[in-house]
């Protein structure tokens, strides 16, 4: 009998959730398939066996989270498909029984195990949870369940086992108490979602970069005639020449990285007591995606042409929302660009994607009157734009001046697109 287990992910990666088994007890595998998705900070990857043969048990269930080394299933090398392992249980419990009933044992006693098996049979808990449960020598009558459905998971049977979550032993068997303390912390009906470890990553890594960086956000507005404009000159014959879309994002793209050459420090970070000013433009593009917003990098893109920008982002949109993205596509990002105006924001104020210094929010684009500079009224199309940095390296005066240089190169597109 062979043991499965997390294997080494990354370097930063060191637990997951288990996203979806896709085996079964008495499913025939070969070396290298793979047994299970699991979810990580950052991306979901597929978890392969090291050994042929047939799955006997899985240890963990989908939900648990595991860390790098933990078993999660066991396999027998000479099984064969179809094996049903999890007869083997009530035979051997067959087996006892007559055992357990000698005739020196009082009629009392008796009964009362029979009233602790009923009881057992009757509490709902995973595998994992009553396997844990044994080992620890837990009753899970006494335990309590942090599951809003009232089901027993493992990390409730390690909760009891440190004495902080066990019932009373008066009340071994009382159902009511989650709906109880739901009723009495909302007076209307709720529904609770466990968190996803994306989630929870995001959330963490938010506030984490709020209490750890000096962040500040400046505005501007930017004329998006031009763009527009060129955009409807070209468009058909670019597409027609480069197989891709001429979008928005390739002209953000270029501009964030002229202006990051003029002004360096927002393409830093701080490490230690050193400034690291780097001298490549991988940049992070965010795309939303049903489990949380992601940024996978577009790479070297100072190197690469308008449809060059354009096809990498289209190929890692794609792959966020297809779940497909693999770590490398997310690490090393120098700055960062996001774009709630898709979604209709007028203004935000974008968080840093740390370590990095600055990120730039691009927002909807409103027809809006405004006086040129004849005096005379025109009515152009507009859209703010938001630049959140990192006062400790950044001053205010080279923050204001980075994002009027953006504004400058994409009111003035026709240059931009020939430097590009």
């Amino acid at each position: 009998m062979k043991e499965i287990k997390v294997p080494e992910l990354a370097e930063s990666i060191e637990e997951g959730t288990i996203a979806e088994w896709l085996v079964k007890p008495g499913d025939k595998v070969e070396t290298g398939d793979p047994v299970l998705e699991l979810e990580t900070d950052k991306v979901n990857v597929e978890v392969n066996t090291d050994f042929a043969g047939v799955i006997t048990e899985l240890v963990r269930e989908e939900g648990d989270d595991v860390e790098v080394g933990d078993v999660i299933a066991k396999i027998d090398e000479s099984g064969e498909a179809g094996a049903a392992p999890s007869e083997e249980a009530p035979k051997e419990e067959k087996k006892e029984e007559p055992k357990a009933d000698k005739k020196e044992e009082p009629k009392q006693d008796k009964e009362e195990k029979k009233d602790d098996d009923s009881t057992k049979h009757d509490i709902v808990a995973s595998p994992a949870a009553r396997k844990r449960a044994r080992e620890l020598d837990i009753d899970l009558s006494k335990v309590s369940a942090h599951d809003p459905l009232g089901r027993i998971r493992p990390e409730d049977v390690e909760a009891a086992a440190k004495g902080g979550t066990e019932k009373p032993a008066s009340k071994p068997a009382k159902k009511e108490a989650p709906k109880q303390a739901e009723k009495t912390e909302f007076d209307k009906p709720v529904v609770r979602e466990k968190m996803t470890r994306r989630r929870q990553t995001i959330a963490k890594n938010l506030v984490n970069v709020q209490q750890e960086s000096a962040m500040l956000t400046t505005f501007n507005e930017v004329d998006m005639t031009a763009i527009m404009n060129l955009r409807s000159e070209r468009k058909d014959k670019f597409l027609e020449k480069h197989d891709v879309k001429l979008g928005f994002m390739s002209f953000f793209t270029k501009a964030v990285v002229g202006a990051l050459k003029e002004f360096p420090y927002l393409n830093a970070e701080i490490q230690g007591n050193e400034l690291v000013l780097k001298q490549f433009y991988d940049i992070g593009i965010a795309v939303s995606t049903e489990d949380g917003l992601v940024v996978p990098v577009v790479r070297d893109a100072d190197r690469l042409d308008f449809a060059g920008v354009e096809r990498e982002i289209a190929n890692l949109g794609k792959k966020a929302r297809d779940k497909a993205l693999q770590l490398s596509d997310l690490q090393g990002g120098t700055f960062s660009i996001t774009n709630g105006g898709i979604f209709g924001s007028m203004l935000s104020t974008p968080i840093l994607n740390a370590p990095q210094v600055g990120i730039l929010g691009m927002h909807n684009i409103e027809k809006r009157a405004m006086v040129m500079p004849d005096d005379s009224i025109e009515v152009r199309p507009m859209m703010y734009l938001a630049l959140s940095y990192d006062h400790r390296i950044v001053d205010g005066k080279d923050a204001v001046r980075f994002l009027v240089r953006i504004k400058q190169m994409l009111e003035d597109p026709y240059d931009l697109l020939l430097e590009g």
